[in-house]
């Protein structure tokens, strides 16, 4: 599949963002800056690339979560939902900064940022600017109504399943979360918007996974990422019994069968580590050790904010 991607050149080395799985690529030949149409399974083909060994001053992604409100109450969750959510006005000002920043890749999460009546105008704001790619991570509720406008605004949408069935994903989500989130991965699909699921690796799910490749085959999603879960917000009070070690997960990942024209990932928590996030208060701060704090905790009142160190980052 031909599809959207985000180029750079960093001291002679070309870095090519995927912004549908998250992961940046060294080509084999140089490209031009900026956002390129490329076949997804010859970037897949092309090695991984190492932040810290391009020696940056800022990441390459980062995730910005402009909302805290959500219609699910996941019990796993690790957002702050004490945060103060930023006005229209002030979310705008944000997308001007991150558009301008130089940032490759944007995930826009949340809270649910379906929500938000104005997604696709901030996702389209982050874009005009040529340099960034634009994802979103949602738990699809509302994306089969949401589809249609959606797929003008962004180049990949990720949406997050709790397990392959619905007695399993309902289990964590609520009644009817797995209808409603298969039913807006269709609609998606449909519109013509690169689908990656999404999972988050626990002890109650962990042995769906090769049935969530599977699901993902039979609804024409590009992909799987497997991410590990991390010890913060609501999720904490449940690590003790459903987090998994990074080994444990790779043990997992690694012997399943992966159908034709389906890319997996897993993000461990190492990986995971030195990652950027831009809250709904407007402030950025950085995953530190393996994932589980935070630092260089700052406002972002312009665009070098968000160029934060990401020393030993592999994200």
């Amino acid at each position: 599949m031909i599809r959207a991607f985000a180029a750079a050149l960093f001291d002679g080395t070309t870095v090519v963002h995927d912004p549908a799985v998250g992961t940046n690529h060294l080509p084999p030949q140089p490209l031009r800056s900026g956002c390129v149409a490329l076949d997804d399974q010859q970037v897949a083909a092309w090695p991984l690339a190492d932040p810290a060994a391009l020696a940056l001053d800022y990441p390459l992604s980062m995730c910005w979560s402009p909302i805290v409100r959500c219609n699910l109450a996941c019990p796993q969750c690790l957002d702050d939902k004490t945060v103060r959510e930023s006005t229209a006005a002030e979310r705008r000002v944000l997308a001007g900064h991150i558009a301008a920043s130089g940032v490759l890749g944007v995930d826009i999460s949340g809270g649910e940022p379906l929500l938000l009546r104005d997604l696709p105008d901030l996702a389209l704001a982050i874009r005009r600017q040529g340099t960034s790619v634009v994802s979103c991570t949602t738990n699809g509720w509302h994306l089969a109504r949401r589809a249609g406008k959606l797929a003008d605004a962004l180049d990949a949408i990720r949406v997050s399943l709790d397990g392959a069935t619905a007695a399993t994903h309902d289990t964590w989500r609520g009644q009817d979360s797995y209808r409603r989130a298969i039913a807006g991965i269709r609609a998606a699909v449909d519109e013509g918007l690169f689908v990656q699921l999404q999972m988050v690796l626990m002890q109650a799910n962990k042995h769906e996974a090769q049935q969530l490749l599977d699901l993902a085959a039979q609804l024409g999603a590009g992909g799987v990422t497997f991410l590990q879960m991390l010890p913060i917000g609501s999720g904490a009070a449940l690590a003790a019994e459903q987090m998994l070690t990074d080994e444990q997960a790779q043990e997992i990942v690694a012997p399943l069968t992966v159908p034709a024209g389906v890319r997996v990932r897993l993000r461990t928590r190492t990986s995971a580590g030195g990652f950027t996030v831009l809250r709904a208060d407007g402030y950025a701060w950085r995953n530190t050790r393996g994932a589980t704090g935070i630092s260089a905790f700052i406002p972002v009142t312009g665009p070098g904010d968000l160029r934060l160190p990401t020393s030993g980052s592999t994200s």
